[in-house]
């Protein structure tokens, strides 16, 4: 099974966030975007700019302690099943069963939802194979390198997600 590779440069935090946005009106719903990177590196703020490319208005902030934020997807421009938007931050979570508590299996496997799970290496064996990795670098104070790879069975895999 062959893997598609992109990279994006970013110069900036707008330019992160303006990475998450054009990515976000390629989705369709059904999508795990799995984020991994180390603190700092623009996890949280790509995922602002996903948000706000979908109509999203609230204000996107971790949820490093509440795990879980849903966000309702209104959509009007653009002809989509997705219902919500599911922001989870797994930094504080201590092992799968934590996370079989909380219901990630459902959220994950609703077709209607888009879920951005920063930390999502923390999920061990409950994260899905069809999913886009997302791997963020912190290459200096404003510089990121954002990784994208998306497999054969990604609902995306036709698309490119990097601008071009």
């Amino acid at each position: 099974m062959t893997n598609s590779r992109e990279e994006i440069i970013t110069n900036s935090k707008d330019a992160t966030q303006k990475a998450g946005e054009e990515i976000a009106v390629k989705l369709h719903g059904g999508e795990i975007l799995a984020l991994h990177g180390d603190l700092g590196s623009g996890k949280t703020t790509f995922v602002q700019g996903l948000a706000k490319g979908l109509g999203i208005r609230s204000k996107i902030i971790s949820p490093t302690f509440i795990i879980i934020r849903r966000y309702e997807i209104s959509i009007k421009y653009k002809v989509s099943n997705i219902k919500y938007f599911y922001h989870i931050d797994l930094y504080r979570v201590e092992g799968e069963r934590d996370l079989q508590e909380i219901g990630i299996d459902e959220i994950i496997n609703d077709p209607d939802n888009i879920v951005a799970i920063e930390w999502a290496e923390r999920m061990g064996s409950l994260l899905p194979e069809k999913r886009v990795d997302i791997k963020f670098e912190y290459v200096d104070e404003e510089k990121r390198r954002i990784i994208i790879v998306q497999d054969q069975k990604s609902k995306i895999k036709d698309q490119s997600l990097a601008k071009k």
